[in-house]
């Protein structure tokens, strides 16, 4: 899926939501938590709920490594199920992989060829090389961390080089956009960081962005929408547990997919005041 497919497929839906299979055992319903393969039938069920509202969906990896094996086999029969039931949803594996080269080849072999994501999210900070091996597969996705939602993302991510002026996320955004294309390459950025949009796209005006931090960690769609959206709407913004989590009984699908509804509305709006559906 190249830009212009991930556009249409905004369009058709009215779109560009994300929703994050954060799936934590101890957040479940308690009715369902004696299940050996419980991950992945909430999943299920909040995949059937919302896969009308949504072009995408973001499981964390780390809610299924803790689990170990079985875990990540529920991980597995996760990204099968969308792809055999809803094959037009592109799929991301939020891994913040970065390690040389050689061992990223492995990483880019396990996500994109075993198990089969369009996507991966990735930390660029080890440079090119560690980055290379994913853009090897063609119609495959890297998304790299850029500006993220975190407390202490300004440690490292605001530090200025007095030399041009550049901060540390600016250059690399100034850099890394020269590996990849914007059929290949997205950048994560924050939502509580919306009205610093404007400085990013000075520098990736026409690339897609990855945006956490709507719903649960307060940040405003419509300041994302305001700063960031570009002529194809250049946007997914991610919900996680604001949708996921909507309602801990067992109508908690139906909770989901009347949350990610009102989202997609909301989305769809702002679609319309940018001219682009």
């Amino acid at each position: 899926m190249d830009a212009q497919q991930l556009f249409e497929q905004i369009k058709k839906k009215r779109s560009f939501l994300c929703v994050g299979l954060d799936t934590e055992i101890k957040k479940l319903p308690s009715n369902m938590r004696k299940s050996s393969y419980l991950l992945f039938e909430f999943n299920k069920k909040i995949i059937d709920a919302t896969a009308p509202y949504t072009v995408a969906y973001k499981p964390n990896l780390a809610f299924y490594e803790a689990e170990g094996i079985n875990g990540l086999k529920q991980l597995g029969e996760t990204v099968s199920y969308i792809r055999n039931n809803y094959p037009d949803i592109f799929i991301i594996a939020d891994a913040k992989r970065g390690d040389i080269g050689n061992t990223s080849q492995l990483y880019a072999d396990a996500f994109f060829k075993n198990m089969d994501f369009d996507a991966i999210t990735l930390s660029p900070y080890m440079g090119k090389d560690t980055v290379e091996p994913f853009l090897s597969y063609a119609d495959k996705w890297v998304i790299l961390l850029a500006l993220t939602s975190n407390l202490s993302a300004s440690d490292f991510q605001l530090i200025e080089n007095k030399a041009n002026g550049l901060k540390l996320y600016e250059q690399v955004l100034e850099t890394s956009k020269t590996w990849g294309s914007m059929d290949n390459t997205m950048y994560v950025v924050g939502a509580t960081k919306a009205e610093m949009l404007t400085a990013v796209r000075k520098h990736i005006p026409d690339h897609f962005l990855l945006i956490p931090g709507v719903g649960a960690q307060g940040g405003s769609l419509s300041d994302v929408a305001k700063y960031g959206i570009n002529r194809q709407c250049g946007l997914l913004v991610n919900s996680s547990r604001a949708i996921i989590y909507a309602d801990s009984s067992e109508r908690f699908d139906i909770a989901a997919g009347i949350k990610a509804k009102k989202m997609q509305q909301e989305m769809e709006e702002l679609l319309k005041s940018f001219s682009l559906i």
